[in-house]
């Protein structure tokens, strides 16, 4: 996957190092989107979902700034991450939260805090009435502070609106793409 001017890193390293849902978003669709810190720090849905997996994966808290991700190889696949995979109507869908350097935890809204973790990768598969199904536009996570989401889903399952520049600001209810 593509990072900044030049660097990228491995879908399979980024969700925790499984390898079935790496090759089922393989050539897949994604989008990152920085969130500084004067930005608002919630994680809302971009489409309804159902959770099925949590991976809290261990790593470095390096800043995720531009002038970073310009310069530091494998930084989203480097830094403390939880990767939580959703059913949507387009087919699966990631979404990582990725720490950040003075990123004082990740959370979600139906496990609190889950970074930092025990420094292990944890993995938590949600059946069932485990399962939990999200609205559009529903609170799913936070950061204290600043940081990353990084939005995967297979290919062809959605094309991102043209005016999603690199560097442009997201607000949330703003259309980001199509689903295909």
């Amino acid at each position: 996957m593509f990072q900044a001017k030049g660097q990228s890193f491995s879908l399979t390293e980024l969700l925790g190092g499984d390898p079935q849902w790496a090759n089922t978003f393989a050539d897949g669709e994604f989008s990152t989107i920085y969130l500084s810190p004067k930005d608002y720090h919630r994680i809302h849905m971009p489409l309804a979902g159902t959770l099925r997996e949590m991976v809290y994966i261990p790593g470095k808290l390096f800043s995720v700034n531009p002038v970073t991700a310009e310069n530091v190889p494998n930084l989203f696949a480097r830094n403390e991450r939880v990767a939580c995979i959703f059913d949507t109507e387009a087919g699966p869908m990631a979404l990582v939260l990725v720490g950040a350097m003075i990123v004082g935890s990740v959370e979600t809204v139906w496990s609190g805090v889950v970074a930092p973790g025990s420094g292990e990768v944890t993995t938590t598969r949600y059946e069932g009435d485990e399962a939990r199904a999200f609205a559009k536009g529903e609170e799913m996570g936070r950061f204290r502070l600043g940081s990353t989401v990084v939005m995967v889903m297979p290919k062809g399952a959605a094309t991102w609106n043209n005016d999603q520049v690199a560097g442009k600001t997201v607000r949330m209810g703003e259309s980001f793409g199509t689903l295909v």
